[in-house]
């Protein structure tokens, strides 16, 4: 069929209808001194449905409804506003104003603005059309769908803002900020004049054009007229002080606005939910409200002083349903009859359920909040709240919240329970709530029948609160984290959830969310291509229509929804607001669920009602580990060093690795079954210690120490060998004998008869000690634990290798995907296919490992974006994934679909990546966004980071380079007859090149596999020079002068025969580039001299002897080479003739001077450019020397960290580019924004501009560093300097940095720092820099003995802080003697934490780091720094830590 005929069969369906008659009058609505008739309406079914409207008779909301029933009567014109089209009064006016006074409501987040439109259509009776904006939709969802139907038809399918159009309802958009400023401007002219052009060949047009058209008896095909009643009402938040997009002024201009006090609103929310409250608990709700009223006023007072602009220092606005939660929560469950009887703890806890964002305030902002309280008449409630840690409340006894006990769970029919909670002093509170239709889980919990669950009192506080919560009804529920600190105890968030479902009969629903999505509808409803194979037959086969989502089958058949991984799809969880608010939502073609649930609450932190969880003691967290079967002894020295890293590692930006219960618990399981196993080597292993920053590791070696933990020998391991049906692993020659046998069970092929040819097949491999206890480990995790492992280590050391072997050895079927950075869920799922018109799925190898219980190898994991590996870790914790095609992972013990993929029990994942940071930046996303999951879900904050997002879910190990005896053996195994002294001295120098990049001067990890290419080549052409092999692997460092020369000392450290490497090696032999020649050369004919001079400037050509041109050699008085009596040496590249040394001898004193003379002018000249002195020069090129790999190292770090920053993705939903196979369906229907292409993703909605990083470095120039000076202190100070300095000047991207450099010395205190250089005044060059490290190396020998350190950060902080930037940094290097001057580590800790922005580094050397406790009181703040050698590459080490902790 051609588009003009489905067109036609289109406005056919549309226009045959004959007019209808005129609805019958109802009433009228009388509003002061306005009056609107009532009609009846033609579709009821869309009509408001508020089981709790909100009441007209408030003043406010009569007020707000007054002004909106203006608005309507100001757009009606001349006409009746109930008349249907082409009969209305103005027909004959066709010049009346046109209908389009349209409504905008602003609003704090929240249900008010939605309640209010939804009140007004419910007052009048209309049908109403929602749209629940978000960053995702696009043209057709606000104007025409398309859809196939039987035949290959093409079917338009109008949209919620086209059907409110065309039959006169009301139409709400939801959400204005969330949505895309490009994307409204869709319905400008449908605002403006009631026309829009459609997909389908028809026009909308007003009402009066229409009736025109037809006085005027013009064809009227295409053209539909707009209703006279379609009003819009327009609903959004304020950009800013709110996240989101700001208006687009065409759009804006269209409508009249009315804001909508948060204060007022916040009250009419409460006020059918006050009525019930009695006693205390009607005091407690009025004074809260007067708190939070007190806090608003001074928040928008402070913000007027500010020009407008709300700190992000101030207290967060309290959502708008605070105090309707607050009201409902006291009136089931009342408070203590007095404040004696409750803890500050108590109310904190109530706080937080109320308002999430308090759990991440600081204590500054917990006394703000306190004052406030305490005038609004709470005094006796909140005293003492900013110093209670809410995790006391209820730990004791078990109670809930206000010490509730929850005593019995009954059920009352097959969708509801009854709850019995008791308190002594008060009357036992019964209330009704949902409930699943399974068999209930008996209570109370008996631990005999719970093996998994140990019922302590914490977990029991977690559980009744959730009851609790549960039991107001009107609210889905997130569940908070201990704190914002990622170093602590598990909170059992998964397994509470797990109980309180099975307890109340839910079957729990688990939906992993992901970013690539594609919008909004995605998380409603799945789009579909007919089979033929469902109802209907064959005759459906192609058509396309819509099925419900997993979340959408899950409201509709009650289930508890797990909502995971909700922060990875952005502003797109806009599209949830209604259904989490009202129950209700909009389908696809018309369709609408409705709820009757009909109580709503705040947006995203505000659309639940909040339980704090409290993270494991240490005696709960001790069961654990000795329910394990664990020596009690090794329990408690694991948790005695839990303890103390946790401590030391909780300060946020920490680059340590989390040390979970589930880490501790994975250890202790393994101690279990190999006691004699050593613990350091768990313990470093686990956190990888291998791969942590110097300072941290240091740290980490004396916590083990402290600890009692101590590393032990390691000793020489057998190879593996198959014995009968199992790998052995012979015990390590340990002469004490501790070690034993591993022995570990074959694989069963008939477990998986196809899986034979997936065996892995290697014949070369090359066993070692090293790599043989690696490969023991790896199989004891996987096959005896049955853990999911993950390998790091640097390039080329052996992981796939060592995997493969493993694996053969094992006659483990292996299952291979390697991610990249546009890997995506779905790909890693199945590959997509169009078979005539029907879309097919082929499952990818990781479903084929899941399926028949194979080993999946994953590797570059690192590369692949962060929403993709937490689909990973998430697969490895609970066995559960949801498939894009509507199917779910699950494991074996849950109840589910018959089409749900099951998790084999064999099934293991191996992900294998490299090691963290620099050089490997990976494929990481910058983002630090809020986790909300709903429906009794988790809610905090992720820092998108490979490590993290993997949480503790794998069993790690660290992949090294072999030691010097397993390299030595790896390679006399390859190349038995290549001199062994030959072998050993490459070992060792690859040895040093490997500690020369841990330390910093070389850029690059030189692994085994570069090493093994070099001796294969040896082995293969032994013919060939040693400097021409090394060049195979060298020459990518060519250009890099400071890194050839390290490369250089090391060869020839250990006596290789190298004469040259780098440019010179590359020239050797070349005719084109061969290097000049000196040759002795004796001039005949004239030697006599004249003067010195310059010469003719050189021709390019080779001038010997003479004295005319410039550059020649052999010549005389011009500049030149291998001549005599010329004031400078200049080269041109020719060879060099030399004249015999008698005659550069003979050279008269006079003619000697006047060169002199001419030669100290010209540099000085040369010098006066750049502002220095030969000996400053000379001064200044030491300092750089010592640090030049350093600043090579530190540029190409911030490079590459700014290209990371900036790395493209792929934008969807897009008109041109590659055809995105997630979009077939919508292909097949003619949609146009079916392709992806590379692009700068847009950042989320309200997400600040990115501004300079501003970082501020302040050096100790007090007498001390001059007077000690003998140790190198201040000579490695300046050299530290210069690195920065030189650094930060050759960045291509200057602008994103703005630095200064600040000195402290014992001066008086009006001079706590002596500026060094200035904010965006970076010298420019050599004697710019120079005159910086002279000041400081003249400041320390005049200075007064004193200290300033304190002054100076705190100074420091506040100056950086008053910067207009992103993030802030300080970095502070000071050689005090903290007990001489008396300063502790709380003097520190308030001066470096006196603005929570800044990011403070404290470096001590000299005297300041022989404080042993400094890195305790300030752990991932202070280092100490031992060796003055050393400063500058901590200082580099800090930075960049710093630096790329600010990008995650």
């Amino acid at each position: 069929m051609s588009d003009s005929l489905k067109r036609l069969a289109h406005l056919h369906s549309s226009l045959s209808t004959p007019p209808k008659p005129a609805p019958e009058l109802l009433g009228t609505l009388n509003l002061g001194s306005i009056s609107l008739p009532i009609h009846a309406t033609n579709d009821p079914e869309r009509t408001a449905r508020l089981i709790h409207p909100l009441d007209i008779k408030d003043p406010t909301i009569a007020a707000h409804l007054f002004w909106i029933t203006q608005k309507v009567i100001l757009g009606q014109g001349s006409s009746s506003p109930s008349h249907p089209p082409h009969q209305s009064n103005t027909l004959a006016n066709p010049h009346s104003p046109p209908q389009k006074t349209d409504i905008f409501l602003l609003q704090s987040p929240g249900p008010f603005a939605r309640r209010l439109a939804l009140t007004f259509c419910s007052l009048l009776n209309r049908p109403f059309e929602l749209v629940s904006l978000h960053r995702d939709v696009g043209e057709s969802e606000l104007k025409q769908g398309r859809e196939l139907r039987k035949g290959g038809k093409l079917e338009y399918v109008d949209s919620p803002a086209v059907r409110a159009a065309k039959n006169g309802s009301i139409l709400i958009l939801d959400g204005i900020e969330r949505c895309e400023r490009g994307v409204l401007p869709i319905l400008n002219n449908l605002l403006e004049n009631r026309e829009i052009n459609l997909e389908d060949g028809t026009h909308i047009v007003s009402s009066d054009r229409y009736d025109l058209m037809l006085q005027n008896k013009e064809d009227t095909t295409n053209f539909i007229p707009a209703h006279r009643d379609f009003r819009v009402i327009a609903i959004g938040t304020p950009v800013p002080p709110y996240p989101g997009f700001p208006l687009d002024p065409p759009f804006r201009s269209r409508f009249q606005v009315r804001y909508l006090d948060p204060l007022a609103s916040s009250r009419v929310l409460a006020q059918e939910a006050r009525k019930g409250l009695e006693g205390n608990g009607k005091g407690i709700v009025e004074k809260t409200a007067d708190a939070i009223t007190a806090i608003q006023i001074a928040k928008e007072m402070r913000a007027k002083m500010s020009s407008g602009v709300t700190s992000s220092e101030d207290l967060p606005a309290f959502p708008q349903t605070s105090l309707l939660k607050l009201s409902q929560f006291l009136s089931l469950f009342p408070p203590p009859t007095h404040a004696s009887l409750s803890t500050p703890s108590d109310l904190s806890v109530l706080l937080l359920s109320l308002h999430p964002a308090l759990s991440y305030i600081t204590p500054p902002l917990w006394r703000s909040l306190e004052t406030a309280f305490e005038g609004a008449g709470l005094g006796e409630w909140v005293a003492g709240i900013s110093d209670c840690d809410p995790n006391l409340s209820g730990v004791e006894d078990g109670s809930g919240i206000w010490g509730w006990e929850l005593v019995e769970i009954r059920r009352e029919n097959e969708r509801s329970a009854r709850l019995f909670f008791t308190r002594g002093g008060v009357e036992d509170v019964q209330v009704v709530v949902g409930a699943g239709p399974r068999l209930f889980l008996p209570y109370p919990l008996n631990p005999s029948t719970l093996p998994n669950i140990h019922l302590t009192p914490r977990f029991l506080h977690t559980l009744t609160s959730l009851f609790q919560l549960h039991s107001l009804r009107s609210f889905d529920i997130s569940i908070l984290p201990p704190s914002s600190c990622l170093q602590s105890s598990s909170s059992s968030t998964t397994l509470i959830i797990e109980t309180f479902a099975k307890l109340l009969g839910y079957e729990l629903e688990t939906i992993h969310l992901v970013k690539d999505l594609g919008g909004g509808r995605e998380l409603w409803m799945r789009r579909i291509v007919e089979t033929g194979l469902g109802k209907g037959g064959l005759g459906k086969k192609g058509e396309t229509g819509w099925e419900p989502s997993s979340m959408l089958k899950g409201a509709w058949e009650g289930k508890l929804v797990h909502l995971e991984g909700i922060d990875s799809i952005g502003a797109t969880v806009g599209s949830l607001g209604r259904l989490v608010n009202d129950r209700e939502g909009e389908l696809w073609e018309g369709k609408r669920m409705v709820g009757v649930l009909g109580e709503a609450d705040e947006e995203l932190s505000s659309l639940f009602i909040s339980l704090p969880t409290i993270a494991m003691p240490l005696s709960e967290e001790k069961t654990i580990l000795l329910s394990t079967g664990c020596p009690s002894s090794l329990v408690d020295t694991l948790e005695n060093f839990a303890r103390s890293y946790r401590r030391a590692h909780g300060a946020p930006g920490s680059k340590s690795r989390r040390l979970g219960t589930a880490s501790l618990l994975r250890m202790a399981r393994r101690l279990a079954k190999f006691p004699k196993e050593s613990l350091w080597e768990l313990v470093n292993r686990t956190l990888l210690s291998e791969f942590l920053p110097t300072t941290d590791r240091s740290g980490l070696e004396t916590l083990l120490s402290e600890s009692g933990i101590r590393e032990e020998s390691h000793w020489w391991n057998p190879p593996a060998q198959v014995i009968d049906n199992a790998l052995v692993f012979p015990a390590a020659s340990d002469p004490e004998k501790h070690s034993v046998d591993y022995v570990i069970p074959l694989y069963d092929m008939e477990l998986d008869p196809t899986g034979s040819s997936h065996v892995p097949f290697m014949n070369n491999y090359l066993d070692n000690s090293q790599q043989t206890a690696l490969m023991r480990d790896i199989a004891t995790d996987l096959e005896v634990l049955g853990e999911h492992v993950l390998l790091l280590g640097n390039q080329g050391v052996g992981k796939n290798k060592i995997v493969d072997r493993l694996l053969q050895l094992l006659k483990r079927p292996r299952e291979f995907i390697q991610l990249h950075r546009d890997s995506t869920p779905q790909s890693l799922m199945f590959q997509t296919s169009l078979d005539g018109g029907v879309i097919r799925y082929v499952d990818s190898p990781l479903l084929r490992a899941v399926k028949y219980g194979r080993v999946i190898v994953i590797d570059e994991t690192d590369k692949a974006a962060a929403h993709v590996v937490a689909g990973l870790a998430s697969l490895a914790s609970r066995g559960e994934m949801t498939l894009p095609d509507g199917r779910k992972i699950r494991p074996p013990d849950q109840i589910g679909d018959p089409s749900d993929i099951v998790v084999h029990p064999k099934f293991r994942m191996i992900l294998l990546a490299n090691r963290p940071g620099f050089p490997f930046l990976g494929n990481r996303e910058p983002s630090a966004t809020p986790v909300v999951l709903a429906s009794g879900l988790k809610f905090g904050f992720h820092l998108i980071a490979f490590l993290r997002v993997l949480g503790d879910n794998f069993s790690c190990f660290a992949v090294c380079n072999p030691d010097a005896d397993s390299e030595q053996r790896v390679l006399t195994q390859l190349a038995p007859d290549l001199d062994p002294d030959l072998l050993k001295s490459l070992v060792l120098a690859f040895g040093d090149l490997r500690k020369a990049f841990e330390a910093g001067t070389l850029p690059y990890p030189f692994s085994l596999r570069e090493l093994l290419a070099l001796v294969r080549h040896m082995k293969r052409f032994p013919e060939d020079e040693l400097e021409q092999v090394l060049r195979n692997v060298f020459d990518f460092d060519i250009n890099r002068l400071e890194t050839i020369d390290a490369l250089y000392d090391i060869l020839r450290k250990h006596k290789l025969a190298v004469r040259r490497i780098g440019i010179d090696a590359a020239r050797v032999g070349s005719e084109d580039t061969k290097k000049p020649v000196v040759i002795e050369f004796k001039p005949t004919g004239d030697t006599s001299l004249d003067k010195p001079k310059f010469g003719k400037a050189p021709d390019g050509k080779s001038h010997t002897g003479g004295n005319t041109w410039a550059g020649g050699t052999g010549g005389r008085d011009t500049a030149g080479l291998g001549g005599r009596g010329g004031y400078m040496r200049l080269f041109t590249g020719q060879d060099i003739s030399q004249i015999p040394d008698e005659l550069k001898e003979d050279v008269p004193d006079e003619i000697k001077n006047q060169a002199r003379e001419m030669a100290r002018k010209e540099l000085a000249a040369r010098l006066a450019e750049i502002d220095l002195t030969s000996g400053q020069a000379s001064t200044y090129s030491g300092y750089h020397h010592a640090v030049q790999s350093h600043v090579h190292q530190l540029v190409t770090f911030l490079e590459n960290l700014e290209a990371n920053e900036e790395e493209r993705i792929w934008l969807k939903r897009q008109s041109d580019g590659e055809l995105d196979e997630s979009k077939l369906t919508e292909g097949l229907t003619g949609e146009a924004a079916i392709y992806k292409r590379r692009g700068m993703e847009k950042p989320e909605m309200g997400a600040p501009q990115l501004k300079p990083k501003r970082i501020r470095f302040i050096f100790d120039l007090s007498a001390s560093m001059y007077r000690n000076q003998y140790d190198g202190r201040l000579a490695r100070s300046l050299e530290a300097a210069v690195m920065i300095l030189e650094s930060f000047a050759r960045l291509s991207r200057k602008e994103k940095y703005r630095i200064d450099l600040v000195g402290q010395s014992g001066e008086e205190a009006e001079r706590q720092v002596i500026p060094l250089v200035s904010l965006d005044a970076l010298p420019t060059h050599a004697g710019e820099r120079y005159k910086v490290i002279q000041k400081m190396a003249v400041i320390p020998q005049y200075a007064w003995a004193g200290d300033h350190t304190i002054e100076a950060i705190t100074q420091g902080v506040a100056d950086v802080a008053d910067s207009d930037s992103d993030d802030f940094f300080l970095i502070c290097l000071t050689d005090a003697n903290f007990a001489r001057y008396g300063i502790t580590a709380d003097d520190l800790r308030t001066a470096m934490s006196s603005n929570p922005k800044v990011k403070v580094s404290l470096i001590a050397i000299g005297e300041g780091a022989e404080a042993a406790w400094l890195p305790k009181a300030l752990p991932g703040q202070a280092y100490r720094v031992m060796n003055t050698t050393d400063i500058a590459t901590n200082i580099r080490a800090i930075l960049g830590a710093m630096l790329s902790s600010s990008a995650l």
